[in-house]
């Protein structure tokens, strides 16, 4: 007891201020590491690696010659492995670093016109039109916008319901909305790859989920089949939503709340100041 009194002395004299600082760092990042692999389909991965590092200490402890020599030659390879398989998750916890709005300057949706893309939504599910719409975050989709038909008009709900009219030269792609405005449309988006996606979710759907994969976006589907309402953010995708639950995401959207997001119950979600409706 009193060996472990002294080695514990002999700690604390040499702790400084910087020392703690730096033991402070550390666990913010072990607790930001472990909060965006939790829940997340690369959680068994980590934990894989995780148990891979501790037989090799194992190894080198217990004198374990075989086992440890056979680690040494996997280990080295393991950074290379997260940085592939977590490719899409490390560019969007970097962009966060950087994408504070008085950094970006970004814009920001006004009631009027997230009215506008609910009663845009409604018609288009009771006539059964399939929709993409992108609502641009603090990460710019500039890349995805040139892929397609420039536009930079005031979104209405009229526009919009031009743009996705059946046959129309504009209705295959994306709109993706910025602030106030329509950007462009017909964009190309990525197709999510997650095998774990149900096989009924056409290319819509993944397109959706593909694009809230590569940034902090908010994507909003209308089915083409059943005239459902979803939304992806952050690869998730919420199926079968209705319109005032979709506005409410959208005010959350334009507040800047880009907390990680899981689908929730309508009494979760604030909700969206009242506005005028025109009869359907």
């Amino acid at each position: 007891m009193q060996e472990l009194t002294s080695i514990l002395q002999a700690y604390l004299s040499r702790l400084t201020v910087w020392s703690v600082l730096d033991i402070l760092l550390v666990s913010y990042l072990i607790y930001q590491v472990i909060t965006q692999v939790r829940g997340r389909r690369g959680g068994p991965v980590v934990l894989g690696v995780a148990v891979v590092l501790v037989f090799y200490l194992v190894s080198y402890a217990f004198g374990l010659d075989l086992t440890r020599t056979i680690l040494a030659y996997i280990v080295p390879f393991l950074g290379f492995a997260l940085v592939v398989l977590f490719q899409s998750d490390i560019r969007r916890a970097l962009a966060r670093l950087g994408r504070q709005r008085y950094l970006l300057g970004g814009k920001l949706l006004q009631r009027e016109t997230i009215n506008e893309i609910g009663l845009a939504l409604g018609k288009l599910s009771q006539k059964r039109i399939g929709a993409l719409a992108v609502v641009e975050g603090d990460v710019g989709l500039k890349t995805f916008i040139e892929s397609g038909v420039p536009l930079d008009a005031r979104l209405s709900r009229d526009l919009l319901l031009s743009i996705f009219q059946q046959g129309g030269p504009l209705h295959d792609g994306a709109v993706i909305v910025r602030g106030d405005h329509i950007a462009a449309a017909a964009c190309f988006l990525p197709l999510s790859l997650n095998p774990v996606l149900s096989r009924q979710l056409g290319t819509r759907h993944r397109a959706a989920i593909g694009i809230t994969e590569e940034s902090d976006c908010l994507a909003i589907v209308v089915s083409e089949e059943t005239g459902r309402i979803s939304i992806a953010f952050q690869g998730q995708l919420e199926q079968d939503v209705n319109i005032p639950k979709v506005e409410a995401r959208l005010h959350l959207h334009a507040r800047g709340v880009r907390r990680d997001w899981r689908p929730v119950a309508d009494a979760a979600l604030p909700s969206a100041p009242s506005q005028p409706r025109e009869a359907t």
